[in-house]
């Protein structure tokens, strides 16, 4: 006779998977340490054109004026600040301070408003 296998509880379905604020900043933090790394790309990019072809600079100014180049700008902008203050949070958390539930929540909630308003700021002073 076949051993049976007792009946187990099966992982969550994605579809009905409750989100929790936590694992939503640690994939935050990761997906805006990629793109910060990939605007550092473009950032080379421009100082390569910049240093040997000042037609291709021009292009390349001309697109970071664009609708779409502002996009980018702006959320990499965004990305930095954010992967800035949640990488303070873990630092606090590498000495220890702020792992209470609550703790953690309000950390997580100062980094993601906190580099909202840091943007804001950001391009208001850039643009006066």
């Amino acid at each position: 006779m076949a051993m049976q296998h007792p009946v187990r509880p099966l992982s969550p379905h994605l579809q009905i998977y409750r989100w929790q604020l936590t694992s939503v900043l640690s994939i935050l933090h990761r997906l805006t340490g990629l793109y910060l790394t990939l605007g550092l790309v473009g950032i080379s990019l421009g100082l390569y054109l910049l240093a040997f072809s000042p037609a291709g600079f021009s292009g390349y100014r001309r697109f970071l004026e664009s609708p779409i180049g502002l996009i980018l700008l702006v959320t990499w902008s965004w990305s930095f600040f954010y992967h800035l203050l949640n990488g303070i949070r873990h630092l606090f958390w590498d000495m220890g301070v702020g792992f209470e539930l609550k703790e953690v929540y309000q950390a997580g909630w100062i980094a993601v408003i906190g580099s909202l308003g840091l943007v804001l700021i950001f391009w208001f002073v850039l643009a006066w």
